[in-house]
């Protein structure tokens, strides 16, 4: 057996909805970017899934414009990355035909025959990607077009795309009969409590149907037989079997939503996850988030399909939109189980890195566009694509000098308790159990070291490593004192951490101008003390400035690049220490952030607000100073994934919006359901600051809008502040180990995570 190669592939899907096509090539910028493929080549992916799709090339029949594909098809070959040519990635072709439509199969295949023609050196290719799944986004729930919600319609969709394959491979091994076809399929498995298994069965033999299909086993004796002949499909069920088109490669996309768990006690579940068949009502939910012991996951899902088929196989997805490190514990799951199972003897070709470029509103099934937007291995947030952790993690896969991040070898959230969301569920099905040899990998020798143990960011940082699995240390001054380089440097010793995150520092903005010193010792001659130690050491520094460095005369939010121009000694300190902290060290990453809220932390704005507010007092807030209020849960999230990511310089990192802080007490009091009338604002001059603030020093960004809205930023505040889990606690929560990111749900889950499941 060859060497486990790894492949690639950019989220390409053309989607129809209604009359409008969603095209992620366009969304994501690829389109104008052939400079994307020499990203991806340097990876070291053998061979890239890529789309040469029917709506694209030839929207009108008969009529091909190649000049797309022409240009990045030789680049690839010019890179020496194998092409494997997509021809439809859940689309229904172009206007004139759809998945049910009777020409749709002879209308594949004559574009396969074309597309063959002008690349006849291509042997890789799939013409459907996922057939099943589209049919049933389309034909079953209605999503895609043709939009239709019909078993039947659903049996024809996925019959349809299967002909389509077999007569468009017969195409295009008339032009190159070495051609191999590579069928994808996204495959989980249905769990379910013993009342609904036997809708779980029929989900666990309808997983199967877009090989069985093709490999021509679908005939008198296959357990769906008489059912799809009782949708008059008998006769293309009988050309199939009779003219098989099994593939070469079984491609395996498997996510961490695959696997699915069905539970007949909906009143466990919010309404939303609950449905049915027509004969009963059921919860329909993610395996992972609720069944004991956990899904078989992607290894027992490649580990079925050898099984069953006996034919080569690769994982033609390994994809997970979650916090970086996440991301790449994913990516090296699939490697490590690609790695297992050759042992085994199981022939797994690769393992590919999808999404490469991150995708666009799947969280919405691609049925309008909200503009969500997920990273890949690279993050397009910026306007370019920036490398994350991921890449550097795929680099490892193929070039031994290229080391692993310390945190890809801690265990994924599926992996640990939090995975749990509902009550836990004894799975009692009598299902065959697929082999898993995963093992928690020991813990990384290289923690993330946090200073400011008493401090806001500090804790807050500490907790979202604790939920995502980061070792880390959290040092107060006893343990690391800025103002002591020999502390400094005994602590980089002792802890060997792969980087240092500042929290530390002088926050007292007014008794600063008349403590000077101390400002500037904490904020400025200590962080400069410390980047100054971390790169002497090889240490990557993460450190946290201001939006007070700026006058606020701009007239506009500061970006980036705008020159500092302080109007008082903390911002001063903050200025002078960016300076001379990214002097220090190329690899030093320093933030510029305003104006922290956060439901975990009673010493902030919107804790005062909502104290006040509850209480009938009237709160007195500036109305003249204009700034860009930050999410502490999404500051956290974003600079823990910049720090394994290893970006450098400076960025600006606020949620998205500017508001006075009398219209962010005013916001903050409309989204809680209270008075807004409570809430008054005056001018700055009214409170007798000894620091002279800014008038305006909205935070903007050259670099990516990489934090929510701060619209979205109060909703979940709100919802965090207003839920049974947190009233009446705000000031016990602060000491809890409980991250602050996390959701009302998963709370309520960790208190039940002691109770027994049920059957």
């Amino acid at each position: 057996m060859s060497e486990l190669e790894l492949w690639g592939g950019h989220e390409c899907t053309v989607n129809r909805v209604r009359g409008t096509y969603y095209d992620q090539t366009r969304r994501s910028g690829h389109h104008d970017r052939i400079s994307d493929l020499d990203l991806f080549a340097s990876l070291g992916v053998k061979a890239l899934r890529y789309p040469v799709l029917w709506e694209r090339v030839s929207p009108e029949r008969g009529r091909f414009d190649w000049s797309w594909t022409d240009e990045r098809l030789n680049r690839l070959r010019e890179l020496n990355v194998r092409p494997i040519a997509g021809l439809v990635h859940h689309g229904s072709g172009p206007k004139r035909t759809s998945l049910v439509d009777e020409g749709f199969a002879t209308g594949l295949a004559e574009y396969a025959r074309a597309v063959a023609e002008r690349y006849p050196w291509i042997g890789d290719w799939t013409p459907v990607n996922e057939p099943l799944t589209t049919a049933r986004f389309s034909c079953l729930y209605g999503h895609w077009y043709p939009h239709l919600a019909d078993e039947s319609f659903f049996w024809s969709a996925l019959v349809n795309q299967v002909d389509a394959v077999r007569l468009a491979m017969r195409e295009i091994r008339a032009v190159n009969p070495k051609a191999r076809l590579i069928q994808t399929e996204d495959l989980g498995r249905t769990y379910s409590t013993r009342a609904v298994a036997d809708q779980a069965q029929f989900d666990n033999t309808r997983r199967w149907m877009t090989w069985d299909l093709l490999c021509g086993k679908v005939t008198p004796d296959h357990p769906f037989w008489r059912r799809l002949c009782g949708f008059g499909l008998q006769a293309r069920l009988e050309a199939l079997a009779a003219d098989p088109c099994p593939p070469d490669v079984i491609g395996v996309n498997h996510y961490l939503t695959s696997d699915r768990f069905l539970d007949h006690h909906c009143e466990n579940y919010p309404p939303e996850r609950c449905g049915g068949n027509g004969r009963m009502a059921y919860a329909d939910v993610e395996a992972v988030r609720v069944a004991l012991p956990g899904p078989g996951g992607l290894e027992g899902a490649l580990e079925e399909a050898w099984t069953r088929y006996g034919l080569p196989l690769a994982v033609t997805e390994a994809h997970n939109g979650c916090t970086r490190e996440e991301q790449v514990r994913w990516l090296r799951e699939a490697w490590d189980a690609a790695l297992r199972l050759r042992d085994r003897g199981a022939p797994i070709e690769a393992v590919t890195a999808w999404a490469l470029l991150g995708s666009y509103d799947w969280n919405s099934l691609l049925t309008r566009r909200i503009g969500h937007y997920e990273p890949g291995v690279f993050d397009l947030r910026g306007g370019e694509p920036r490398p994350t952790a991921a890449a550097a993690f795929l680099k490892s896969l193929t070039d031994p000098t290229v080391a692993r991040h310390p945190v890809a070898d801690g265990p994924g959230w599926w992996r640990r308790d939090i995975r749990l969301e509902f009550q836990p569920v004894f799975r009692t099905m009598e299902t065959p159990e697929p082999r898993s040899e995963w093992r928690a990998p020991t813990s990384p020798a290289r923690p993330l070291l946090i200073t400011g143990a008493t401090g806001t960011l500090g804790k807050a940082i500490a907790r979202a490593c604790e939920w995502r699995g980061i070792d880390y240390v959290l040092t107060s001054r006893a343990q690391l004192d800025l103002g002591d380089a020999a502390s400094v440097a005994e602590a980089l010793r002792t802890y060997r951490p792969w980087a240092v995150v500042n929290a530390a520092g002088w926050v007292r903005v007014d008794e600063a101008e008349t403590e000077c010193d101390g400002c500037m010792e904490a904020n400025t001659a200590g962080a400069v003390r410390l980047a100054q130690a971390c790169e002497a050491a090889g240490v990557a520094f993460v450190g946290f400035s201001s939006d007070l460095v700026f006058d606020g005369r701009l007239g506009r939010p500061y970006v980036e690049s705008d020159a500092p121009s302080p109007l008082n000694v903390y911002g001063r300190s903050k200025a002078e220490a960016e300076a001379a902290v990214l002097a220090a060290s190329e690899r030093a990453l320093m933030v510029r952030t305003a104006a922290f809220f956060s439901p975990y932390d009673p010493y902030n704005f919107a804790a005062h607000v909502l104290r006040a507010l509850k209480s009938g007092q009237e709160v007195l807030a500036a109305s003249d100073l204009i700034v860009s209020p930050t999410y502490v849960p999404d500051l956290v999230e974003t600079v823990l994934d910049l720090a394994i990511d290893g970006a450098a310089g400076l960025w600006h990192l606020a949620n998205e919006g500017a508001v006075s802080w009398a219209e962010f007490g005013q916001l903050i009091a409309a989204t809680l359901d209270m008075d807004v009338d409570l809430v008054r604002g005056a001018p700055a001059a009214e409170f007798g600051w000894a620091a002279q603030r800014p008038p305006n020093v909205a935070l903007g960004t050259e670099r990516g809008q990489l934090l929510p809205s701060l619209e979205n930023a109060i909703g979940r505040y709100a919802a965090v502040v207003s839920s049974a889990e947190f009233a009446g606690e705000a000031e016990a929560w602060v000491d809890r180990t409980v991250p602050p990111h996390t959701e009302v749900g998963r709370l309520q889950a960790r208190r039940e995570r002691a109770r027994v499941g049920r059957g």
